[in-house]
């Protein structure tokens, strides 16, 4: 079966329950995994509920709980996307697209991109500690914010 076919979200989530006994589920306005409580948030009325919540059980299943660099970050997301099509997909009579892990990982990349993209010269710039990036063209230095979940901020005057 597709995730795109109508599966009831809250039967997957009770047989993760049962099955993973050590995460916790909790019904949110996004998709996210905590490493902290040890919870995976989910929102029921995606159209693609099924594939992000096995997604961020994936990140449970490998331990993600933090990042120092930036690319990381990608690496992160394209494990756990990779963990949730190919082993947790499949053992719940499910499959995932395609195009929606490349959608999703495409944000990241996005992401990625906006913040190594020199404010001054607008080349690309690289992460030389957490937050902060220094261009390849002109040298300037740059922080940027956490910014995931919200606006990307600049800040030159470091």
């Amino acid at each position: 079966m597709d995730v795109t076919t109508m599966v009831s979200i809250n039967s997957l989530v009770k047989k993760l329950a049962l099955d993973f006994p050590e995460i916790r589920f909790h019904v949110s306005e996004d998709f996210l995994w905590s490493y902290e409580h040890q919870t995976v948030y989910y929102h029921i009325s995606s159209p693609e509920a099924a594939s992000f919540l096995l997604h961020e059980l994936g990140h449970a299943l490998l331990a993600h709980n933090s990042y120092n660099r930036d690319i990381e970050l990608i690496r992160l997301e394209r494990d756990a996307w990779e963990h949730a099509s190919r082993n947790l997909a499949p053992r719940y009579g499910l499959s995932i697209k395609e195009d929606v892990i490349q959608d999703n990982l495409d944000t990241y990349r996005d992401w990625l991109h906006d913040r190594s993209q020199c404010p001054l010269c607008q080349s690309t710039g690289l992460q030389i500690k957490s937050r902060t990036y220094r261009c390849l063209a002109c040298n300037k230095l740059w922080r940027v914010n956490e910014a995931r979940v919200c606006a990307l901020r600049k800040y030159s005057n470091i």
